[in-house]
């Protein structure tokens, strides 16, 4: 069967606007999470989130020579990330719209950032509103088919924070099984209301930066992002830049409870385990894990267990969300980025604001940007509900 090849990234977080700036801060050590700016909410000035400081109105014309009102932030962030994916890929428009091309996108927040827009509506006019199309969490997908003229599969998922992930593997499968010959697989989210006050209503945002894995942790930051890969066989692959393999993944569900792992990190502990089956290694031959590592007092305990169970003493890892805050749905893909950046440039990246372990598991994750050897990354994934799935990219 034939290996599944990386030929495209594109990303757009706090921390960049393109693959290389990313990178850049990911070096740097340079957080993007910060106090909100364009953002309008009661909660600008206490609750920092991974923002990134572009208008929706600045993306819009960027992207559009003619901007339409109904494309929602998730859209543009979709768009602005594929777009370099593409690019990078060097696919052409002509492989863009063959049948034999899948898009699979992902999404948590999708089109409920116009919340407000489409409830003003819905009370100022009796004959509908323009915003219902574009409030679908799926209308991010669709924008970006309508962009690419993509005629080939064509799905949403939504897994909450595993998203992304799931896209992946399952652009991944359609490959495998001759469903396509290419796959564009990603996710997007923007920050909201909906996931501001919803999260908020959970007790689990922090009024500081996070610092995932700590013992005084106090929660997680939301960010907004979106990130994109190219997938191809690799007999198409010949001749092209390639980034990394696709090598291995799992998905479990941990079914405990709606909003949190099981104490003993099942969920996640099969993820990885199924993951390293199908790439066909052992947990001694990973060199560093890209954890899910949200800054919340259940998921970091939890799978610092799932970890300790599978390894024993964990390889080196650390959680780059206290670089770009929580991006939900996106995180998937933007962490599958980041891991295929510590393949091709032989580096580790931190995990920001840790001090001390936690006392359950005493594991101390990378504190600071340093080169080593790397060979195989896991990227680790969890959403609410307990779906739980990891990725393993290989040199």
């Amino acid at each position: 069967m034939s290996r599944i090849m990386i030929t495209g990234m594109g990303i757009i977080s706090a921390i960049g606007t393109s693959v290389e700036e990313n990178r850049q801060s990911l070096i740097n050590e340079r957080s993007g999470i910060s106090q909100l700016e364009y953002y309008p909410t009661a909660y600008a000035g206490r609750l920092p989130c991974g923002e990134i400081k572009i208008s929706s109105a600045t993306l819009n014309e960027k992207l559009f020579a003619q901007p339409g009102p109904t494309i929602t932030r998730t859209g543009l962030l979709v768009l602005h990330a594929a777009d370099e994916a593409v690019r990078d890929s060097g696919l052409s428009n002509a492989q863009l719209a063959s049948t034999e091309t899948a898009l699979i996108g992902a999404s948590t927040v999708g089109g409920m950032c116009l919340t407000d827009e489409i409830f003003h509506d819905a009370h100022a006019h009796s004959l509908g509103t323009p915003y219902t199309s574009s409030y679908d969490y799926a209308s991010a997908t669709l924008v970006a088919q309508k962009r690419y003229g993509i005629l080939g599969e064509v799905s949403t998922i939504n897994t909450a924070c595993s998203s992304s992930a799931n896209a992946i593997s399952f652009g991944a499968r359609l490959i495998s099984h001759g469903f396509a010959r290419r796959a564009l697989v990603g996710g997007a989210d923007s920050l909201a209301k909906f996931t501001i006050n919803g999260f908020h209503a959970l007790n689990i945002l922090s009024d500081k930066r996070c610092a995932p894995f700590d013992r005084d942790r106090s929660g997680l930051n939301l960010g907004e992002g979106a990130a994109f890969l190219v997938l191809e066989k690799e007999e198409d692959a010949k001749g092209k830049r390639i980034y990394a393999t696709l090598s291995g993944f799992g998905n479990s569900n941990d079914a405990f409870h709606p909003s949190s792992i099981s104490p003993e990190g099942e969920g996640p502990y099969l993820s990885m385990k199924w993951a390293l089956e199908k790439a066909g290694i052992n947990p001694g031959d990973i060199n560093y894990i890209n954890a899910h590592g949200t800054g919340t007092e259940n998921n970091d305990e939890t799978e610092g267990r799932a970890m300790q169970r599978l390894f024993g003493s964990p390889p080196p890892f650390a959680s780059t969300k206290s670089f770009t805050g929580h991006t939900l749905g996106a995180s998937g893909a933007i962490e599958a980025v980041y891991s295929i950046l510590s393949l091709m440039h032989q580096e580790l990246y931190p995990s920001l604001q840790f001090k001390n372990p936690i006392p359950e598991t005493k594991f101390k994750p990378v504190k600071h940007y340093r080169k080593q050897s790397v060979q195989h990354v896991m990227s680790n994934s969890f959403g609410f509900g307990g779906n739980c799935t990891t990725l393993i990219f290989s040199k």
